[in-house]
């Protein structure tokens, strides 16, 4: 398709982005809603799985993700006004490493999570809670959220090393502008759900 100036371009670029972003938040939010009524129903259950989860390791991960978000913005700032393609390559680099970091800190917080027997259908030892079964729902919405989130930032980890290459080329245009700043809305998508995510899962106790 042809667009009649980079101005059209771009307000096309954002319009779909927007509107893919729209469908995830309808997803992710029936989700979340799902929750919500879940653990007012077992609250206490609720309660007691939070307190199986490790706080600071959420913590750590949210620092993590808040600074890939600082990059992020800062290689969309070059895009727009600078123009620099290195500055936007290190910026987007840094971004997809700080991204990564996260995915391996989860990776092991899912580790620990299969020793102490958490794992829903897997590897469930519930004899030390008090009411398993409803536990058991909180650990299914946990993991169910937690994946399908860094599935999206594996996604987003993937189309960043691709553009950051890109971006690195003598042909760098104003296409590839717009490409990266669609990519921080994605990306700022994700910091936020997690921004969600992190007190409903780990501050329910």
């Amino acid at each position: 398709m042809q667009f009649d100036d980079a101005e059209q371009q771009h307000e096309a670029a954002a319009l779909g982005m927007w509107a893919f972003l729209a469908t995830e938040i309808l997803f992710f939010g029936g989700v979340l809603t799902g929750f919500v009524i879940y653990r007012h129903r077992y609250l206490e259950a609720f309660a007691e799985g939070g307190k199986e989860l490790w706080p600071w390791i959420g913590t750590a991960n949210t620092a993590v993700l808040l600074l890939s978000s600082f990059a992020m913005a800062m290689a969309v700032h070059e895009a727009e006004t600078q123009g620099r393609r290195k500055h936007i390559a290190r910026y987007l680099l840094l971004t997809a490493l700080l991204g990564a970091t996260f995915i391996c800190v989860k990776a092991v917080e899912y580790t620990i999570d299969w020793h102490e027997g958490l794992i829903p259908s897997l590897n469930w030892h519930p004899e030390h809670l008090s009411h398993p079964d409803q536990t058991q729902m909180f650990f299914f919405f946990y993991f169910f959220l937690t994946i399908l989130h860094a599935i999206h930032m594996t996604a987003g980890i993937g189309v960043i090393l691709i553009v950051a290459w890109q971006t690195r080329r003598p042909d760098f245009s104003s296409e590839k502008k717009t490409t990266v700043e669609m990519l921080g809305l994605y990306w700022h998508f994700v910091d936020v759900v997690w921004i969600f995510l992190f007190p409903l899962l780990y501050l329910t106790a």
